[in-house]
């Protein structure tokens, strides 16, 4: 949404040029894929970043990477500096709620996100467009979304402040709907107040944030998706074959094998990312997860009571080495359908592992990394 002197200009041209690019191409023209989690960052130039090539994106990527989750940006567009570790977003300078409406469905198939964050409305309100039925756009838009990619959390900000008295009344009105449409969208449909987290003082031109306020925006994205773990974990987990580690979205660590032991019955622990061999894990396609070869993710005993250790011991083709991924996250002992979790729901260096009935908490997610 670039408004600006030559904007006041050159307005008609650039609703003309904004309707004539919503029609266009909307494959992915360059994009990079880590195998993380797939999160669409969506809405006009505040997602692609105006004045700040990447935007909130960039601090929200290494806010990301430094608290041990591996995200796969997807879209079509395709911006930023090299501290951005993927370029990838459906930012769309210039575009109205109508104009994403438009092409979601086209983008969801193409790219299949995990998770979405929607940051829309404010060219509605700037070109002054049909604003009083601004939020019933809004609303079939995400209605959109949550039928194409019925799996996907999708995380709704109110739209950021701006300076002019005018628009920003405008603004106000807008996002007081807001939370009321959320909340009629079901368990997968979360809110993020974003006009809270930036000042006018945080606006470059009064309309798009400077660095500051992307660092701003980028904290409460960061915070949000925190706040729903479910978001940043990849459905049916790793992929075969492929050593990864696996993240507790909850604590942010690692499950590791205590000691960097080899020896059978050493217990499993969460602990700081760090990429050694004893937290590399290899799924295999009889449903074990080995570790330094020849050793196994295991349930001591072949137990299936609560509370029993998981430890690491020779592989040996039993029903306590074969776990399921489940979409939510979980790692379920396929034999007992109960979940790999974190003792206490811990956080903390050290804390071991153990069988549990699935109970949906954070303590039982595990992200790839």
């Amino acid at each position: 949404m670039r408004w600006n002197a030559r904007r006041a200009v050159a307005g008609g041209f650039g609703l003309v040029l904004g309707a004539v690019l919503a029609l266009a191409q909307v494959a992915p023209a360059q994009a990079e894929s880590n195998g993380g989690v797939r999160v669409m960052p969506l809405g006009d130039s505040i997602t692609d970043g105006y004045n700040v090539p990447g935007g909130y994106r960039i601090n929200l990527w290494q806010r990301l990477a430094g608290g041990g989750y591996t995200v796969d940006f997807v879209g079509s567009g395709f911006n930023g500096p090299a501290s951005l570790g993927d370029h990838d977003h459906e930012g769309h300078s210039g575009w109205r709620i109508d104009q994403l409406d438009a092409n979601i469905v086209t983008w969801l198939r193409a790219t299949d996100p995990r998770t979405v964050l929607l940051h829309i409305g404010t060219n509605d309100v700037n070109q002054n467009y049909d604003v009083a039925n601004a939020p019933a756009r809004l609303s079939g838009l995400i209605d959109k979304i949550r039928s194409t990619a019925p799996g996907a959390d999708i995380f709704v900000a109110t739209i950021t402040p701006e300076s002019d008295p005018n628009r920003e009344a405008r603004v106000q009105a807008y996002n007081a709907a807001i939370p009321g449409i959320v909340a009629q969208k079901g368990s997968k449909v979360h809110l993020v107040d974003m006009h809270a987290a930036l000042a006018t003082a945080d606006l470059a031109d009064g309309v798009h944030p400077n660095a500051g306020g992307y660092d701003k925006m980028a904290a409460r994205w960061y915070d949000a998706l925190r706040s729903v773990p479910d978001s940043l974990v990849p459905a049916g987990g790793p992929p075969v074959g492929t050593p990864v580690g696996l993240v507790n979205p909850a604590s942010g660590r690692c499950l590791d094998v205590s000691g960097a032991s080899t020896t059978a019955g050493a217990p499993t622990i969460i602990w700081d990312c760090h990429g050694n061999t004893n937290q590399r894990w290899t799924r295999t396609a009889a449903g074990e997860l080995r570790v330094y070869g020849d050793r196994c993710l295991d349930v001591n005993g072949g137990a299936s009571a609560d509370g029993t250790r998981v430890q690491i011991w020779t592989c040996n083709g039993t029903a306590a080495q074969r776990f399921t991924f489940r979409t939510d996250g979980t790692i379920v002992l396929t034999s007992a359908g109960k979940c790999v979790s974190v003792t206490s729901a811990g956080t903390a260096n050290g804390t071991t592992t153990q069988l549990l009935t699935c109970n949906g908490t954070g303590a039982q997610r595990w992200s790839t990394r």
